[in-house]
């Protein structure tokens, strides 16, 4: 199995933190910063397929300069986190690890950022613990089914071509670091951080996985726990929630958003027309309202 990433000189001046690391229950070495003072309440940044806690690093440094504690793990098999070839790469296991990591903290209040896959798995931990949770920001996501999605993402879904595109050719991490962006190109090197955890085949393992487990219909693995994620939404309509949006996403687009905002209607939106998938990234002004949504907490 591959054990936890070194950070390369160059790396760690785009990302220049000290990962801790953390047992899941099942036994992998999950990678995730924690930043700012140690208290009992903290924002938790919850990147999805194929990022990393790196899309969140200028938004940990903001918070936890204005002493803001900030979580942002890397789930297994992404990031700087241990890629086991067996692990259940599910919705349903991703849940439970984070759901592990936040009781290992003592955490008794959570403000939650979701990010693409982060979407669902934050809400599901959100769901079973709603007594934890208080402010929330969405960024271009989803926690609940859709009735398609792009071909060239359902294409790395078919069995045999799949794993070929995605872990023989990194022909999911790779396009995402151009296709992910509308503004600006990524600047070298962070266009390499962003593949620098997927370098290989077996590195590439969770990255084939995350592809794997969208549900598409109630035979999936994960249908249910989608299903189950959906379910627990509307229950967190008095919490204060910002979405922060790029309205150019070739894959979370304008519907996603308007579905969001008939679940949780009381929320208040940042859209960023021009901006991509990788809001964060290809716009600057993406931070000031989210730091300001959040550095009361």
């Amino acid at each position: 199995m591959v054990t936890l990433f070194q950070i390369p000189g160059w790396l760690a001046r785009l990302y220049p933190f000290k990962p801790a690391a953390f047992i899941t229950p099942r036994g992998a070495r999950m990678s995730y910063l924690d930043e700012g003072p140690r208290r009992d309440e903290a924002v938790l940044m919850l990147h999805g397929n194929p990022t990393w806690s790196f899309y969140y690093r200028n938004l940990v440094r903001e918070l936890s300069a204005q002493g803001v504690r900030c979580i942002a793990p890397d789930h297994v098999g992404m990031g700087l986190s241990e890629k086991p070839p067996d692990y259940p790469y599910t919705l349903e296991t991703r849940i439970a690890d984070i759901e592990a990591l936040v009781a290992s903290l003592g955490l008794k209040r959570v403000h939650l950022v979701v990010h693409d896959w982060g979407g669902a798995i934050g809400f599901g931990f959100a769901a079973r613990h709603p007594e934890l949770i208080g402010k929330l920001v969405i960024l271009n996501t989803a926690a609940f089914a859709v009735n398609h999605i792009p071909f060239r993402i359902a294409l790395c879904t078919w069995p045999g071509i799949g794993p070929l595109i995605v872990r023989g050719c990194n022909g999911f991490a790779r396009p995402a670091a151009s296709m992910a962006m509308n503004r600006r190109i990524l600047m070298p090197d962070e266009r390499n951080a962003y593949l620098y955890p997927y370098d290989s085949w077996a590195n590439r393992v969770a990255v084939n996985a995350f592809v794997r487990d969208i549900p598409q219909n109630p035979t999936d693995p994960s249908w249910g726990t989608l299903a189950e994620v959906e379910r627990g939404l509307t229950q967190f309509r008095d919490r204060p929630t910002l979405f922060v949006w790029g309205g150019r996403d070739f894959c979370f687009d304008r519907e996603f958003l308007k579905r969001w905002q008939e679940i949780l209607p009381g929320a208040q939106c940042t859209l960023i027309k021009d901006a991509g998938h990788y809001v964060l990234e290809d716009a600057l002004e993406a931070l000031p309202p989210i730091r300001e949504h959040l550095v009361s907490v």
